[in-house]
């Protein structure tokens, strides 16, 4: 195989410039606003993502350029509720953008459900699991969420005797962490115990996210960089596969020790048996990326999205006291807030619009969920997008619509969910994808609607939150997931 002399190389950097220039000169869609540089390279979308505050910079760039905006040479971050259904729709040709690579294992035959591009194949990797997942199977999980809540309960009490201050996000993790942990493995991870991350898994879980966003960007270095990690023995994923590991290497004895006398109703006790039924249908490798998706996934969106729930209450005193008037209220004689089952939460109105308004001021996801238009392209807003093109709409962008959710949308306000206009709330419904939408919606949503309608009506019956500094606004780092950084509170009892 020839090398390439020093001059021939030469030659090609010297030329590189100007490819870039005469690409973004012939470029089809060259007439669609956006940033300078990012016409010419995607070093400038890195730069942002790198900064960490890209949910904040996409509202900044759609009100600048309006609804649709160039965020590198061939990828645009789009705002039109009409274009949900064509980008993210279900029977879509659309696939996930080369971004979402960097999420997953360099090995293609290990993709999981996050990772999985292909919408076929993602489609068959669903089916397998989708049960599991179902409204009706979380009667089953209700119990393990009703012991972690009593954990977490009993925690807050200590904290409120002796009057110390706690973050907020750190303990919603414990909490999440410890319930998929339950509901996966029929076993807490132990962070409830005294709410400290001891494994160290917050920090590697949040090295994993910072990498897979950065170097999501530009995947193609995926396979060398994480291969690289690997060998220096980075922290990241790789200590959250060993964890998970030898998290599931313990399940598989304690099912073994008990073998004959039945088995606990978890998540891995039902993969294996399917695994056991048709190995070749249900690898184990299946059974793997299962509960490392769900132990992985479902504790930051949880916690995040839980923090903000509790952040914008204490933030919203009138909306709290409304809150709290429904859950007494609807407390039977005799009973207890920590006697409310899911069922009985979902039939609270106030509380299902708070966490809902939660969800829509505070997403969970701040990227574009970048997809790649499909053979033939694609017209959006009377745009006609080539093939190939990675097109995708911003969770954060969509919820601040003010055409869709009104005037006031960066306002914290249950009550728009509670009004008496079909169309209106159709409209809302259509533009409210804090879970995704389509085939790619968060398979983990009924789970994590589970563990946030079970702990809230608890904390705000039982519990007086006070922010340590509420004159600093809410900070935030955005690395895929947007976590909250600064919401110390002292806690007291009612």
């Amino acid at each position: 195989m020839a090398q390439l002399t020093p001059i021939a190389f030469a030659a090609i950097i010297s030329l590189f410039p100007i490819y870039v220039v005469v690409r973004a000169i012939a470029d089809p869609l060259r007439k669609v606003p956006g940033p300078f540089w990012a016409r010419f390279s995607r070093l400038w979308y890195l730069r942002e993502v790198y900064n960490g505050a890209f949910e904040k910079r996409s509202l900044q760039l759609h009100e600048k350029y309006g609804p649709i905006v160039r965020i590198a040479p061939n990828e645009y971050s789009i705002d039109d509720p009409t274009a949900v259904k064509t980008i993210y729709g279900l029977g879509t040709k659309f696939y996930k953008s080369p971004w979402y690579i960097a999420s997953g294992n360099p090995d293609p035959e290990h993709l999981d459900l996050f990772t999985e591009r292909d919408p076929t194949k993602h489609a068959l990797m669903r089916r397998k699991v989708a049960g599991l997942y179902s409204a009706s199977s979380l009667v089953r999980m209700e119990p393990f969420v009703d012991e972690c809540v009593g954990l977490f309960v009993q925690r807050l009490n200590e904290v409120a005797a002796t009057g110390r201050s706690i973050n907020v996000q750190h303990w919603m993790q414990c909490y999440a962490f410890d319930v998929i942990g339950y509901i996966t493995l029929s076993k807490r991870f132990g962070f409830l115990d005294r709410c400290e991350d001891a494994p160290g898994m917050f920090t590697s879980l949040h090295s994993y996210l910072k990498y897979a966003s950065r170097v999501g960007v530009f995947s193609e270095v995926h396979s060398i960089a994480s291969k690289l990690l690997a060998k220096l023995g980075s922290g990241g994923m790789s200590h959250m596969t060993n964890f998970v590991g030898a998290q599931l290497q313990d399940r598989q004895q304690r099912l073994a020790e008990k073998e004959g006398g039945g088995t606990d109703d978890d998540f891995m006790s039902k993969v294996l048996a399917q695994h056991k039924a048709d190995p070749e249908k249900f690898t184990f490798n299946d059974v793997f990326t299962t509960c490392i998706t769900n132990i992985g996934a479902g504790s930051d969106t949880t916690s995040i999205s839980l923090s903000a729930v509790m952040y914008y209450l204490i933030r919203n005193p009138d909306v709290l006291d409304k809150l709290r008037k429904e859950v007494d209220e609807k407390l039977p004689p005799g009973s207890t807030v920590e006697n409310f089952s899911f069922q009985d939460a979902q039939k609270l109105p106030y509380l299902q619009a708070c966490i809902k308004e939660a969800l829509r001021v505070h997403p969970a996801t701040g990227l574009p969920l970048g997809r790649v238009v499909p053979s033939g392209g694609a017209e959006i807003m009377g745009v006609l997008f080539p093939a190939g093109t990675v097109v995708g709409i911003n969770t954060w962008v969509a919820h601040a619509n003010k055409e869709v959710f009104g005037l006031d949308a960066a306002s914290y306000r249950p009550e728009r969910w509670l009004i008496n206009d079909k169309q209106q709330l159709s409209r809302m419904e259509g533009y409210y994808i804090p879970f995704g939408h389509g085939s790619r919606t968060c398979i983990g949503k009924n789970i994590s609607l589970l563990e946030i309608s079970k702990l809230v009506p608890i904390l705000v019956h039982r519990f007086n939150f006070n922010l340590v500094r509420p004159e600093e606004a809410l900070k935030c780092q955005n690395v895929w997931f947007v976590k909250q950084t600064n919401i110390e509170c002292r806690v007291s009892l009612r």
